[in-house]
């Protein structure tokens, strides 16, 4: 029998031993070298179908079926078998060959086939014949040359076929170089125009710097032609390539604009490597017909499958710069794309933000390599940088992906993106996984792109549900921004759950929507937290971003929360984190704020999107893979998560055995995964089993194990049970929504020392409950024992814990103290028949009294003026320069600065003041300085005259007039 065959000769368990020691002590003996076992087997049956299905069960095999039109040869298969052996396998399934309707059976074995048009070399720089192909060290490994770290998997989609036929993009830039020899062959005149010179031709304008270079290098990573002995390759080398030049002259909006819509039914993808300043303290972004283009490509691009638009986040690392002070990078209808140098680092120029999507390949340190690319008066180059590299990059491999689907909608895109990005060895110290099980980082959004993987989901990819909108109502409570302080809000979502066109239940960007007025931009940091948990940092502070504009309706974006519920509590955070002596006197203001919440209201995508495969023309220059996964000859690469005994196909649902946990979907297949998913957990064997059916996680089954809960549960810490609302003895969290338990003594309380009602017996002191003692005495639990000396009545006996004070004491935050410190005043209004201590005005060192007007000493840099800090430099005592044309205090009054308050002090000279129209007008003759018309305004007098308490009197002369000073 065919299974009785070895690969050693000799016969017996002599042969086999001495094949087996050969192989353990690395003797390559040309026999066993030429034999891969597999873990598929031919069998012949006699007795038809449902006898060959009984036997397969009866040993752990699969019956996958007939073998061709060969009759009575069945395919078996058996998953607990390594899938390429050199041994023959052995155990209990091999007695398959006892049983009496088995005729014959063969385990099959791997044989060696080479297609005779194309032999390729032993590595793959030898694919193409174009001079610096073996130096594209993004786009393949060549272990012989350099150690690789981590690819983006193009050379993968090449050889399933894709290498971006029928795709069209388009470059917006400085133009490109169509008559170039890495670029004519795949120009498409459809795609290009000259925004700049108005007519149909992109060629870029010559100098002697070449600077508009940009354009052409761009193009060429995107669909460099392959094999053609000139320069390089493009990751989609088939497609078409288009130019728009709209950077070399006066960029408007009009311009941006035309260059967006560009005929939208013909260019698939548009990619721009371009934006506002990347100097740390611009926040600019498309403007009304930018906008317009954007909403009606995504409408109506692609014959409604929408235009998809790929953006560069930026190159403002060195200036501190922030990409969500960039309107195009921050926007949901653009991809934007990161960098990363080749060894996984942190690029200097890169930029940080929660809108970026995903990262490619670019350059890194001075000493790392660079992309190579076409360059322009028909040359090459290998000194193509920032994440202008990294955007054309992305725009090729979506390429690929819409080449193996071209029915992607652009969200469609976008998910796949977050699917099957990858952290890899990406160095970033903020990587997180979110509620929904993605890994995502401010530095690199959900990773490195994986072009194979794009292409394997595309493939069986099915369109999202349509997408829901869902703007919450704003919050308009005024809150203030005080220095050194974390300002809150906390906004309850439904989800627009009370309207089925807008429900959102499952996310995907999130909006926040904000005004802010503030003395300086670039000192705050804001932070959003969704329901979930999951912190995505919106702002963060720009060292050279002085603007006192604030933000006026800015829409902040996050990708942070891709896949999470939408419903609950989001939590906005504003940090002011003063860099520089500034305006104190006016501190800033949350004016408002709102959620824009973009996703669907069904489960986006089942665990395995399948559908009809689409029909495609396949070019490659590689190898053609066949149409289907036939179990008995795949022989292309597994998925991530399978382990090493192999798969039958290219996705997680074809494992043979799965590299960490797996679950069982609707229909029981098996999708293997790196970790359970929400609302399952790590039972035995790698199983994910499902958890109680109001557990988001958990660690088992029962209602008891929860770790978290779904929307409007809440987890009670003491039961690890989800309920609805907290009971007696515990509040609730509502950062981590869990129910924790109030200290023992407590009733209910609203924190966990913060009691609101006591047990029966005790009484509540304070803020805590104790059994009462008389004044001055506390219970230290087995006696009543006196307070601290400062303290009339105390919940313990150290000077922190003084409830109220003796007399001659006055509280001041928390403490007894005998005299208030500074930057406190004693506040003579009693509470609870007790005088405290009041933190001064933030505008004040040191104050006499409440509010910005009872100053009694200023920080450095300011000066009083009747009780009152304000800046130094006034034009009131300016010289005559600082008010002529040009001057200081010129430039303050004609930009209409006057109507700020903190700037009021500035507008007027010495003898006037402000009125409520911010005009400038004179004192009264008696007045210096004033605040008003009448004499009775004066605040300071000429220098022969003098204020006293109630009248301003001559130095030098007994004439008194009397009036009351303001």
């Amino acid at each position: 029998m065919g299974w009785k065959r070895r690969c050693c000769w000799g016969g017996g368990g002599g042969g086999d031993l001495l094949c087996r020691l050969t192989l353990v002590l690395g003797f390559l003996l040309p026999a066993c070298r030429t034999r891969l076992y597999t873990n598929h087997w031919a069998v012949r049956i006699a007795g038809g179908l449902p006898e060959a299905n009984r036997i397969a069960s009866k040993y752990g095999y699969v019956n996958i079926g007939q073998i061709g039109t060969l009759k009575d040869y069945y395919h078996f298969y058996h998953s607990k078998t390594i899938k390429r052996s050199v041994l023959s396998s052995r155990g209990t399934h091999s007695f398959i060959s006892m049983e009496p309707k088995v005729e014959w059976i063969q385990q099959q074995v791997v044989k060696r086939r080479i297609k005779r048009d194309y032999k390729p070399g032993g590595t793959q720089s030898t694919y193409f014949n174009d001079p610096k192909w073996p130096s594209m060290w993004y786009m393949h490994c060549s272990d012989n040359t350099h150690h690789c770290q981590s690819d983006m998997n193009i050379v993968g989609a090449w050889k399933r076929g894709y290498t971006g036929k029928n795709v069209v993009v388009t470059i917006l830039d400085d133009g490109i170089e169509r008559n170039h020899p890495d670029l004519m062959q795949n120009y498409d005149s459809q795609a290009s125009f000259d925004v700049n010179g108005n007519d149909f031709d992109p060629m870029p304008r010559y100098d002697a710097s070449n600077e508009n270079k940009h354009g052409t290098r761009c193009a060429g990573e995107v669909a460099a032609t392959a094999n053609n002995s000139h320069c390089t390759v493009g990751i989609a080398f088939n497609a078409k390539i288009g130019g728009v030049r709209m950077l070399d002259g006066d960029v408007t909006d009009m311009v941006e604009a035309k260059s967006l819509s560009l005929n939208p039914q013909h260019i698939h993808i548009y990619s721009a490597s371009w934006g506002p300043d990347d100097d740390g303290k611009t926040v600019d972004g498309p403007a009304s017909l930018a906008r317009q283009a954007f909403e009606n490509g995504i409408r109506m691009g692609r014959r409604g499958l929408g235009s998809v638009f790929v953006w560069a986040s930026g190159n403002g690392g060195r200036s501190r710069d922030h990409c969500s002070c960039d309107g195009y990078t921050n926007s949901i209808y653009t991809i934007s794309i990161s960098s990363t140098a080749e060894s996984g680092k942190k690029p200097w120029y890169l930029e940080e933000c929660a809108s970026t999507l995903a990262t490619t390949y670019s350059s890194g340190e001075s000493y790392d390599r660079k992309i190579i690319t076409t360059d322009l008066r028909q040359r090459c180059t290998d000194s193509h940088t920032g994440t202008s590299a990294s955007a054309p990059m992305a725009a090729g491999i979506i390429a690929l992906a819409l080449e193996a689907n071209p029915f992607l909608t652009w969200r469609d895109i976008q998910h796949i993106i977050v699917r099957t990005s990858r952290a890899g060895h990406l160095n970033a110290n903020d990587w997180k996984t979110n509620a929904a099980g993605y890994k995502v980082s401010h530095l690199y959004g959900f990773g490195l792109m994986d072009a194979e993987a794009m292409v394997i989901e595309a493939e069986k990819w099915t369109t999202v549900p349509p997408q829901h909108v869902c703007v919450e109502n704003t919050d308009r409570q005024i809150k203030t921004i005080r220095p050194d302080s974390v300002v809150r809000s906390i906004y309850k979502a439904t989800g627009c759950s009370d309207n089925p066109n807008h429900h959102v239940i499952y996310l995907e960007h999130v909006v926040v929507r904000i005004t802010i007025t503030h003395p300086r931009r670039g000192d705050l940091a804001i932070y959003l937290t969704s329901p979930s948990g999951t912190r995505s940092q919106l702002l963060a502070n720009r060292l050279f971003d002085h603007s006192m504009e604030g933000f006026k309706n800015w829409e902040f974006m996050t990708t942070h929360c891709w896949s999470e519920k939408a419903a609950g509590d989001w939590i906005l955070e504003i940090c002011d984190t003063p860099s520089q002596l500034r305006n104190f006197k006016t501190p800033g203001k949350l004016k408002e704020w709102s959620l824009v919440l973009y996703g669907t209201s069904i489960q986006p995508y089942s665990p395995r999107n399948d559908f009809p495969k689409v029909e495609r023309v396949r070019s490659s220059p590689v190898e053609d893979p066949t149409e289907d996964y036939g179990t008995d000859d795949y022989s292309g690469p597994c998925n991530a998560e399978c382990s090493k005994v192999g798969c039958d196909g290219p996705g997680p649902d074809h494992c043979t055995d799965c590299l960490h946990y797996y679950y069982k979907s609707k229909n029981n297949t098996r999708i293997c995964v790196s970790t359970c998913p929400p609302g399952h957990y790590n039972a035995d064997k790698k199983r994910c089993k499902k958890c109680s059916p109001n557990c988001e996680t958990c660690v088992g089954g029962h209602s008891d194990q929860c770790m978290t809960c779904k929307s409007g549960y809440y987890l009670n810490e003491v039961t690890n049970s989800c309920i609805t609302n907290c009971p007696d003895g515990f509040y609730l969290d509502k950062n981590k929504i869990v129910c924790r338990k109030c200290s023992e003594n407590c009733k209910t309380c609203v924190e966990f020392q913060i009691c609101t009602e006591c047990k029966h017996g005790l009484s509540l002191h304070g803020t805590k409950c104790a059994i009462r003692c008389e004044d001055g005495k506390y219970h230290n639990g087995r006696e009543c024992e006196p307070c601290h000396r400062s303290c009339a009545t105390c919940a313990g006996g150290g000077v922190d814990a003084c409830i109220n004070c003796t007399q001659g004491y006055f509280m001041e935050d928390g403490r007894c103290v005998q005299s208030c410190s500074t930057g406190y005043y004693l506040d003579h209004s009693t509470e609870s028949g007790y005088k405290s201590c009041k933190r001064c005005d933030a505008s004040c060192l040191d104050c006499s009294g409440q509010g910005d007007r009872n100053c009694t000493i200023c920080p450095s840099g300011y000066n009083l003026d009747s009780g009152v800090c304000v800046v130094g430099t006034v034009c009131k005592d300016a010289t005559e320069e600082s008010w002529a044309e040009g001057g200081f205090c010129m430039l303050v009054k004609k930009n209409n600065l006057c109507q700020r308050k903190v700037l009021q002090q500035l507008c007027c000279r010495t003898y006037e003041y402000l009125d409520e129209f911010q005009e400038c007008q004179l004192c009264d003759t008696f007045c210096d300085k004033c605040t008003g018309p009448e004499p009775n305004n004066c605040i300071s007098c000429p220098s022969t005259r003098y204020v006293s308490s109630s009248i301003m009197q001559h130095k030098d002369s007994t004439l008194a007039l009397s009036f009351r000073v303001k």
